[in-house]
């Protein structure tokens, strides 16, 4: 009868594997966001850009009867409520309709992670495909701007009556090198491309594929400068080694256990902003950038808003605040700063509600047996530390869909029933090289 119903076809009303569509065209424009945006520029074809968009709202649509109607899961309902009247506080808040649209369409891609609830995404052998092609052209685009000027930089384009431009090569603090962009048009955004697609495509490959195009994603993140994915991308080798050099039994409770732990760097700029707070930032020296965050991205916000809507310490400024709404089609525009934090961005954002979301998250985690979402746990809690991570939109959708066994049906069932201990569900199939067992094949729902 398992069998039978592990095999059986999968039944939404929306679309067949809609989610892993919308995925799929978020990624490809972002990490290609530079050549896209040119291209349907050149061509007059400006709204292909927001094609992934209007797919996000069928993943909307579809959230609300997977996960509200269909599996009964009272924290997607209130979930789904907190950001409804977050974006009618963010219109009051930011005083603009344009950035009220703005945060809407930023919201979207949490929707599209979301509806990955009850399925691996080892199961989406075609998205998985995807993302790996994602990986080696990352790469090769970060290394063909080393040498070779590309028609994009520094283009402008309109956007929601914005007037923005695609990033510019520039130069690091310190040193000489140049702050490599790739096909994303930002060296932050290129970097993390390449680690997140790296991370995912690593899990059914061997240590030594591993080792080998993990050593020239360091290098192709270093030309980047962006210290943050460096250090995440070399831990994540150094654990990935570790974890396959254990016994098969014991890797998928340690990858289950790293994931958990990796919560703790929540707190790492508290206590950044504890032992360095005040301390003078030099300019053009190492530790410029971090001091710049601890000084002002990370507690400035906090001052604006006691000045601005003291209440909104408790119940955040609505989606869109301090973020790129806000610096782009606010008046409250001079009050922006780069949060340059995922959990305190979104904290600025949806106040203590968010807090109580975290928790029911960290509890899921505890339950859940997709070795992809648990290696996404570690990898976006990590890199976050010093990134707002909501734009582009596949940066959130990520961190989405690493969080998206909240509103799984097993976690559903254990709410509601208070149970303490979580009996694991007998595995389909094991993960090579990992021996962690999958819990929902391809039209698991």
């Amino acid at each position: 009868m398992s069998a039978l119903a592990l095999h059986r076809p999968r039944m939404t009303l929306i679309s067949l594997n809609i989610e892993a569509i919308a995925l799929g065209t978020y990624l490809i424009r972002d990490a290609f966001g530079g050549v896209i945006r040119w291209g349907t520029s050149i061509l007059h074809v400006d709204p292909l850009w927001y094609l992934p968009d209007f797919i996000a709202l069928l993943c909307l649509a579809q959230f609300v009867i997977h996960c509200i109607l269909r599996n009964r899961s009272t924290m997607a309902t209130l979930v789904l409520v907190q950001v409804m009247l977050s974006l009618v506080l963010g219109y009051f808040m930011l005083g603009t309709g344009n950035a009220a649209v703005s945060a809407f369409k930023m919201m979207l891609p949490v929707f599209v992670g979301f509806c990955f609830c009850d399925s691996s995404l080892g199961s989406y052998r075609k998205l998985l495909t995807v993302i790996a092609a994602t990986f080696y052209l990352s790469v090769i685009g970060v290394i063909l701007t080393k040498f070779y000027p590309m028609p994009w930089i520094g283009y402008k384009y309109e956007s929601f009556g914005a007037v923005r431009e695609a990033g510019r090569l520039w130069w690091a603090y310190g040193g000489d090198d140049q702050r490599l962009m790739g096909f994303a048009a930002d060296n932050t955004m290129a970097a993390f491309f390449i680690l997140i697609s790296f991370a995912i495509t690593s899990i059914r490959k061997s240590t030594t594929w591993c080792l080998l195009f993990g050593g020239i994603a360091v290098y192709t993140i270093r030309l980047t400068t962006s210290k943050t994915t460096m250090i995440v991308l070399v831990l994540y080798l150094l654990l990935l080694v570790l974890v396959r050099m254990l016994p098969e039994k014991a890797r998928f409770p340690a990858i289950r256990n790293i994931a958990l732990w990796s919560f703790a760097s929540i707190f790492v700029p508290f206590f950044m902003i504890v032992l360095a707070s005040g301390t003078a930032a030099i300019p053009h020296s190492t530790m410029f950038s971090i001091l710049d965050r601890i000084n002002n991205s990370w507690q400035l916000p906090f001052v604006y808003l006691n000045q601005l809507m003291p209440i909104g310490l408790i119940t955040g400024c609505g989606a869109g605040c301090f973020n790129y709404p806000q610096k782009l089609f606010s008046p409250l525009a001079s009050f922006w700063v780069p949060v340059d934090n995922f959990y305190i961005g979104t904290y600025l954002m949806f106040g203590m509600p968010f807090v109580a979301f975290m928790v029911m998250v960290f509890r899921a985690t505890f339950g859940a047996t997709d070795v992809y979402k648990l290696t996404l746990i570690f990898v976006v809690n990590l890199f976050t530390i010093t990134v707002l991570n909501y734009g582009p939109a596949s940066g959130l959708l990520t961190i989405a869909l690493s969080f998206s066994e909240v509103f799984s049906r097993r976690a559903t069932k254990v709410r509601a029933s208070d149970v303490a201990v979580i009996e694991m569900p007998r595995p389909v199939r094991s993960l090579d090289d990992f021996g962690a067992p999958g819990t929902v094949v391809s039209g698991g729902r």
